[in-house]
């Protein structure tokens, strides 16, 4: 890593050149399996939850509570995280996180009542947002700008292999040996990569100046999301969308205020080379959009397959399989991709293909073969993997690099919001179309991936900007290559 003094006192790094292949690779290591980790964990749930409602006797209610508390949490303190890992070091903010998640994970899987199970949740969430922008940050740290998009691919595979086996496993794990099983999946990688990241060491810019803690502007935006997330899995839990309104406005409110503060203050919780990125703007608008779809889509699909066409949740597992393998399977393609034709050009490619899958899917029916099933699902997953390599790279590599954990935050801050969002948007349309058949929510999700296509247009097209940040991280990056 090489690291230059601005006029302001600041210094700023580029990271990557300085790692060593061994290091690089353990880094790698510790991100594919954090986000694995989560990935896993919110799968498995699903399946133990009906189970641990009847054996913890608690209510509907209750239940759906382990989950909306979880997203609350983390939603709400993503980007804060971020801006933690980025003054404290990444590397500190996963171990926590990790450690943290996995005991979480252990008590949930002893406590004595869905109380305990809740409040578990809850600070699984925030051992949650510690470790997931610190997965980014680590990576934008040992890897060189240029070569990130493979890592990253790598990163989105992983995903996609938890999200194919999570119903599995959870399903085998809660059948034979209960719910509490499934909690205990994750401890034991989650306490070793937790320890091994207290050794390592991550090259981390290190400023000279007293940088002090967007302490309001954190809460701003932890009410913001917060609110948002509540607001948008109530909307789809109680089916009353126009409940939603005065949620939503008063979110909206409170994010107005909170970017008015940002651009005031002079210590930004969002810089302004990530606040003012049309770049990362359009990218996270995609992320947002495509999970929207993919979620929701998933969401209305196994109503379908198994309220209408009888399949047992195994079943529908298997149904929908293509999906994630073709999202396994499909992200180190995008890389190759990204490197040849730029992020305009794979990010629309992929929406395109998100959207055929969703509306291939809205045919589903009595009559609906096996065949069509599976292709929608897998040009669903095929999209979805390739939206997020892209977008996820251009989040991540267009700020400096002395910002990438808020960089970070805000990529998992979109994929938290999308699925709330596309979840909701397919419970309101199919409560006012009498949720008879799938079509309109489909075509409604469909409509929703196709405005990605004009976001993607503000994402850099092929020798376009390579690095969006400050004037002085481009005045000194040219200097690096003057200097001998």
């Amino acid at each position: 890593m090489t690291a230059t003094r601005s006029g302001g006192g600041a210094v700023t790094a580029t990271t990557g050149g300085a790692v060593p292949a061994a290091r690089r690779r353990l880094i790698l290591t510790g991100s594919v399996l954090g986000a694995v980790i989560v990935a896993l964990d919110g799968t498995v749930l699903t399946i133990a939850q009906p189970t641990l409602q009847r054996d913890l006797g608690a209510s509907f209610t209750q239940v759906q509570w382990t989950s909306t508390g979880y997203l609350i949490a983390v939603a709400s303190l993503l980007v804060f995280a971020g801006r933690l890992g980025d003054r404290y070091g990444h590397h500190r903010l996963f171990a926590v996180g990790m450690l943290g998640f996995g005991a979480a994970s252990a008590g949930i899987g002893c406590a004595s009542g869905v109380g305990w199970v809740i409040a578990l949740r809850v600070a699984q969430g925030v051992f949650g947002a510690l470790l997931q922008p610190a997965t980014l940050g680590m990576l934008r740290a040992a890897y060189p700008p240029d070569r990130l998009a493979v890592p990253l691919a790598l990163r989105t595979s992983a995903i996609g292999l938890a999200v194919a086996a999570g119903p599995l496993v959870g399903g085998v794990l809660v059948t034979h040996l209960g719910w509490r099983s499934v909690f205990f999946l994750n401890l034991v990688p989650a306490l070793v990569m937790g320890a091994v990241a207290l050794t390592v060491r991550v090259p981390a810019p290190r400023p000279t100046g007293r940088v002090r803690l967007d302490l309001p502007g954190a809460c701003l935006l932890a009410v913001a999301l917060g609110l948002l997330v509540h607001t948008l899995v109530g909307a789809a839990e109680r089916g009353r969308p126009a409940e939603t309104v005065p949620g939503l406005l008063v979110s909206a409110g409170v994010t107005l205020v909170f970017v008015r503060r940002e651009r005031r203050t002079a210590d930004p919780l969002l810089p302004p080379a990530v606040l003012g990125s049309a770049a990362v703007g359009a990218a996270l608008g995609v992320l947002v959009a495509a999970s929207a779809a993919m979620l929701g889509a998933m969401f209305v699909s196994s109503y379908v397959l198994q309220d209408v066409l009888g399949m047992d949740p195994l079943r529908t597992s298997l149904t929908a399989l293509p999906g994630a393998v073709a999202m396994m399977l499909g992200a180190p393609g995008s890389a190759v991709l990204l490197r040849r034709r730029g992020a305009r050009a794979t990010a629309l490619a992929g929406t395109g293909v998100l959207t055929l899958g969703v509306l291939v899917l809205s045919r589903l029916g009595e009559g609906a073969s096996t065949v069509a099933l599976g292709g929608g699902f897998l040009l669903l997953g095929a999209g979805f993997g390739s939206v997020m390599v892209t977008a996820t790279e251009v989040v991540v590599r267009h700020v400096p690099a002395e910002s990438a954990g808020v960089a970070g935050g805000l990529q998992q801050t979109a994929l938290n919001v999308g699925p709330a969002l596309g979840v909701a948007v397919a419970t309101a349309v199919m409560s006012l179309s009498g949720g008879v058949a799938p079509g309109p929510a489909l075509t409604a999700l469909a409509c929703g991936a196709a405005l990605g296509v004009v976001l993607c247009v503000g994402m850099p097209g092929l020798g376009g900007p390579r690095r969006i940040g400050s004037p002085s991280v481009r005045d000194h990056e040219r200097r690096d290559v003057r200097e001998p």
